[in-house]
């Protein structure tokens, strides 16, 4: 199968220095670039038997005509090199996080003579300093207007600002102090400048200093007689000190880090970015991706460094803080701790806590992520015309008639070949109908006999001439999550069932493959397509249902086994259950641990420890 890629240069002609490497199509654009420490060791894994490497992998593979690369002096280098290739051909198949929602941040416009602050959603604006993400922009408005009693910068538009400059008469924020009013040269452009960075500061650092620094002012102020001033700055401390209340402190007042929490499936990941400065939350981001080709943690991690801390050319570059916490180490965490430290002009490291108040708050950020994730897939399932293309994506992939309105999918759970449930979910124009899921109870636990008894089960009625209310429509598609020996299993219970005309597929986990019932070769969905999407979330929420069920199953069949224990009423086997979580784990507990349960004596405990081993 190797042989199969024309454009495979011989072993002996790759270099083993680091590098880069692009792989192209017949049209020259870039398909992926990726770098290496050794290029022969990292491009020979592409060019072995094209079964054995992920579906994504041969896909990218199978697209590409040619294969270049370039040799660099060391690994920092390379990690240059491909973010900056990276960036310029925008490669189909690498990672490329993006946002999934427009956030708020609060601006200054540093580069223009009176600089301005303002509330935006546009990061591409150049010359402006940017501080923020922020989850809610009435906040950081409220905020905003806190701090200008205490650094009254310039937040006029640019058409307020030049008719105040030809009038020769500020505005009302001027008249109410908060605007130190550049615009009639109440303050001097330099000494406006600095008044703006003096307000930048203090947001990106949002520490104590500053409340410090006033409160010393003020206290000389007061020993001078100057009870104005004294007065004025013990406002200007109030101001600051309720800003700095509305940030949770979750660190050390010294903590400068940003903390990246990421969650994923098999097509999709989302990370949530937690920005502390002067050990408070200033603000938090959350990005998604769709995944292309098969990426560990640590790769996902590595491009997101470089999404976020990238320059773009236009505004300034996110800040880099002291430190970035994350889950797992990114690949070459020396070289991008090189390169972050060369970013921020200072040392910069990237670690991987596992215990301890930084910890527990990467641990939030994990679970921000996951609700991200979990929203991202919502919105996409809610989405009409998402689901319209997904649906006519999947009638003209399986080759149906019409649009599958009604999908059905079949799923099988057990427990080491016991309690084996399976079920049945029912999604109509996409969207599920949870009020036509079925659960159904089985006796064997092989998967094949048992999506063969739950489709004649379910079959039966369509094949009855009087309606049931159960099952009253008739499913335009049948989704088996299984391989081939599921599928035949589906077919065989529709012949014996004498359904004809019905359309049934099985869905593979491992490479997400569809089998189509009647033809002999699987079908792959392009992965990032809404009909492959819906298929998963169908196929996901069977599994859900069928492991809930069966859940359910076993408990009552615990809590059944304990009633038979003399003096053991319902409530005391529920608390068994809900203290040992299971009868083997009961059996093992002493008297000792048993009688400790409320209600329990030494006389109950021994009467269900001596039931138990007897048992």
């Amino acid at each position: 199968m190797a042989n199969d890629l024309a454009f495979r240069p011989k072993t002996s002609e790759i270099p083993t220095e680091p590098g880069v490497y692009r792989f192209l199509d017949a049209t020259g654009r870039v398909l992926y670039v990726g770098k290496a420490k050794n290029l022969r060791a990292r491009l020979s894994n592409y060019f072995g038997p094209l079964k054995s490497l992920h579906e994504r992998t041969q896909r990218m593979l199978l697209s590409a005509s040619d294969v270049k690369w370039t040799i660099v002096a060391s690994e920092y280098e390379a990690l240059q090199l491909e973010f900056t290739w990276i960036k310029e051909f925008e490669p189909p198949f690498n990672v490329r996080f993006r946002d999934d929602k427009s956030y708020p941040y609060l601006a200054i416009s540093m580069k223009d003579e009176a600089p301005r602050a303002f509330v935006t959603r546009n990061r591409e604006l150049s010359g402006v300093r940017y501080f923020g993400p922020y989850t809610q922009s009435w906040a950081i408005r409220d905020t905003l207007d806190s701090l200008l009693r205490v650094y009254p910068v310039r937040s006029c538009s640019s058409g307020v600002y030049q008719r105040a400059k030809r009038t020769g008469r500020p505005c009302l924020l001027a008249e109410i102090g908060k605007c130190a009013a550049p615009c009639v040269d109440r303050i001097s452009k330099p000494d406006h400048k600095a008044l703006a960075k003096r307000l930048g500061d203090f947001i990106g650092s949002g520490d104590q200093g500053h409340v410090t620094r006033l409160r010393k002012r003020m206290q000389t102020a007061s020993d001078e007689q100057n009870f104005e001033l004294a007065a004025r700055l013990r406002d200007d401390i109030a101001a600051l000190e309720s800003v700095l209340e509305k940030s949770t402190v979750v660190l050390d007042q010294k903590v400068d880090a940003d903390l990246i929490g990421l969650a994923r499936d098999e097509l999709s990941a989302a990370v949530s970015i937690f920005i502390v400065r002067g050990g408070r939350i200033r603000g938090t981001r959350s990005l998604v991706v769709d995944l292309e080709l098969d990426r560990s943690n640590a790769d996902l991690l590595e491009y997101l460094l470089q999404e976020i801390y990238s320059p773009n050319g236009k505004s300034q570059a996110p800040e880099v803080p002291k430190q970035i916490l994350v889950s797992e180490l990114p690949n070459d965490q020396a070289a991008l701790e090189v390169w972050l430290t060369e970013l921020r002009a200072k040392p910069t490291t990237v670690a991987a806590p596992k215990r301890g108040d930084k910890a527990a708050l990467l641990s939030t950020a994990s679970q921000n992520a996951k609700h991200a994730l979990t929203n991202y897939k919502l919105k996409r399932v809610s989405d009409f015309s998402a689901r319209a293309e997904a649906l006519s994506g999947l009638q003209k992939a399986l080759g149906l008639e019409n649009a599958p309105l009604r999908i059905e999918c079949y799923d099988i759970s057990h427990l080491s070949g016991s309690g084996t449930v399976g079920s049945m979910v029912v999604f109509e124009d996409g969207l599920p109908r949870k009020d036509q899921y079925r659960k159904f109870n089985l006796e064997t636990a092989d998967d094949t006999e048992s999506i063969y008894q739950v489709l004649l089960r379910r079959l039966k009625y369509l094949a009855s001439d009087e309606p049931s209310e159960k099952f009253s429509y008739r499913p335009s598609l049948l989704v088996i999550d299984g391989g081939l020996p599921q599928l035949h299993a589906a077919e065989r219970a529709l012949t014996d069932s004498g359904i004809a005309g019905m359309s049934v597929i099985s869905l593979a986990k491992r490479l997400e493959e569809v089998y189509v019932s009647g033809t002999s070769y699987q079908t792959i969905l392009p992965r990032t397509s809404e009909e492959l999407f819906l298929l998963q979330r169908i196929r996901d929420e069977a599994h859900r249902f069928a492991i809930s069920a069966q859940r359910a199953t076993r408990s009552k069949g615990i809590t059944s086994a304990l009633l038979e224990i003399p003096g053991l009423g319902e409530q005391k086997a529920r608390l068994l259950l809900r203290k040992f979580g299971s009868i083997k784990r009961l059996k093992l507990a002493s008297e000792a641990e048993i009688a400790s349960l409320p209600g329990f004596g030494d006389t109950l405990a021994k009467i269900v420890a001596d039931h138990l081993s007897d048992s």
